[in-house]
């Protein structure tokens, strides 16, 4: 069994038959040398008494925001302690609350504050399991980088079979370990990332951009301070608020962006371009509005700066990756740009496929090195091509 010493598992039980599992769960986490902190809702409550937990830890069960008079604020205290937050049996209701912000009980409150990584173990009728609203709440729990412990098919407790058991305290404690061996393999590295577009303006009101939403360079952010990286994200202008535990600076140009990565890559041991940093922008800027009844105007472009290009000879030991967003000859034209840029990863990314690209949940996409020969592309969620290319990094690093 792993060795889980000085690691904290915060445990949040929910009302569900499965309840009942999860006392060999916790069982599981103290023989593996982790103290392990259990937050019981009501409905919890009902199942399997809080004195089960007490004393299979050894230490004292929160129920609710008032369990502990010497912690006024218990859900950001709980919180901060876990390395590892795990919701077992996570029941419709409160993978509904995660997916839409709802915080109103201790369990929940602690999941919206929580910094580190949250792993969820759902349990409910296959019917619950299989409705829209709850497979589009695991979309977004996966998108936001929840690592969701598949149920499993069988027997379920309302007598009907299909999809919706919880899975095995075993398989549990399998995703446990490997989520929390994670957790250690970037600890120390600085990784600088960019995101989102940048806007070219022509005037004040005006300007050249592309479709980026920012999302997988948020997600790359996210993992990587998971991964326990000194995380810095240099953001073009999108909507979406920066993972904990991230140092973010705001940009919307691409001289702007140019210039926070160059202020930035001292002592980084990471540099990853998720960027969409445009290519051109207009040779002059006007002070003021362009009128329309000036008819159509003439705008000059001229090209941006090739950022990866340019610190790639000062880069000094930095590890170097681009993305490549294309729409034919994908793998070739990435391979281009890996070695014309020096380049040690590139993520070939085909953005004219449906349901890849800007602003999807999901890529067409290939992780590539100089030393891949046979690479295909493959439809992947961002949360997934974010590990695959942080497992890249780490390896390199001889994390």
């Amino acid at each position: 069994m792993s060795d889980l010493s000085g690691r904290t598992v915060v445990l949040g039980i929910t009302g569900g038959i499965a309840a009942y599992k999860v006392a060999e769960l916790a069982r599981l986490l103290v023989r593996a040398g982790a103290r392990v902190k259990v937050i019981m809702t009501e409905s919890a409550q009902k199942f399997v008494t809080p004195l089960t937990f007490r004393t299979i830890t050894g230490e004292p069960v929160a129920t609710t925001m008032w369990s502990d008079p010497a912690s006024p604020y218990p859900h950001i205290s709980i919180s901060e302690e876990a390395d590892l937050i795990v919701v077992a049996p996570a029941t419709a209701n409160i993978i509904a609350k995660m997916a839409r912000g709802i915080a109103d009980d201790l369990l929940s409150t602690t999941l919206l504050a929580a910094r580190g990584t949250v792993l969820i173990a759902p349990a409910m009728n296959a019917r619950m399991y299989l409705h829209p609203e709850t497979q589009d709440n695991l979309a977004r729990l996966r998108e936001a980088g929840v690592v969701l412990v598949e149920p499993g098919m069988g027997e379920l407790a309302c007598g009907d079979e299909g999809v919706g058991r919880m899975a095995e305290p075993a398989r549990i404690m399998e995703a446990v370990t490997g989520e929390l061996a994670l957790a250690a393999d970037l600890e120390g590295r600085k990784v600088v990332i960019t995101a989102g577009p940048t806007r070219e303006h022509f005037d004040p009101v005006r300007f050249m951009s592309n479709p980026s939403t920012g999302k997988m360079g948020y997600i790359l952010a996210g993992r990587a301070a998971r991964r326990g990286a000194a995380v810095v994200l240099i953001s073009g202008p999108t909507s979406l608020h920066p993972p904990a535990g991230v140092s973010t600076v705001d940009v919307v140009s691409a001289e702007e962006m140019a210039r926070a990565v160059k202020e930035n890559i001292e002592g980084a041991d990471v540099l990853i371009m998720a960027a969409a940093v445009a290519d051109y922008r207009p040779a002059e800027r006007l002070e003021t509005k362009l009128k329309k009844r000036g008819g159509v105007p003439e705008v000059t472009l001229e090209p941006t700066e090739d950022i990866l290009k340019s610190v790639s000879a000062a880069s000094r030991g930095c590890l170097l990756v681009g993305f490549a967003a294309e729409t034919d000859e994908v793998i070739e034209n990435a391979r281009s740009k890996l070695v014309d840029k020096g380049l040690d990863i590139i993520v070939a990314n085909k953005v004219d496929a449906p349901d890849s690209g800007f602003g999807t949940p999901t890529n067409l996409a290939a992780v590539i090195t100089a030393s891949d020969e046979e690479v295909e592309l493959e439809m992947t969620s961002k949360a997934v091509l974010a590990d695959t290319v942080l497992d890249r990094v780490a390896g390199m690093l001889g994390g």
